[in-house]
């Protein structure tokens, strides 16, 4: 059962770090087109999208990923408790 939860927990730290990249690299890189951005989009865009449905516009800020890693942490937090 350890070994699920540290699965689990590592799997959100990737996650969490993937969407740090990826919020990181929008700053630099404005080609929707380029490889790197194109995948990062597509592994991030199902939990991003449907925060920033519920977010709307925030002006030229996305706080979606700064939510979208608090809910991750949290969810890692619960996980590690109930297990």
């Amino acid at each position: 059962m350890q070994l699920l939860v540290l699965l689990v927990s590592l799997l959100i730290n990737v996650y969490i770090g993937l969407l740090i990249v990826g919020a990181v690299l929008s700053w630099f890189i404005h080609d929707p087109r380029h490889p790197l951005i194109r995948t990062i989009d597509r592994l991030t865009d199902p939990i991003l999208k449907p925060i920033r449905r519920v977010l709307g516009m925030t002006g030229p800020v996305d706080f979606s990923p700064l939510v979208a890693i608090l809910l991750l942490g949290l969810l890692r937090r619960l996980l590690v408790g109930l297990l």
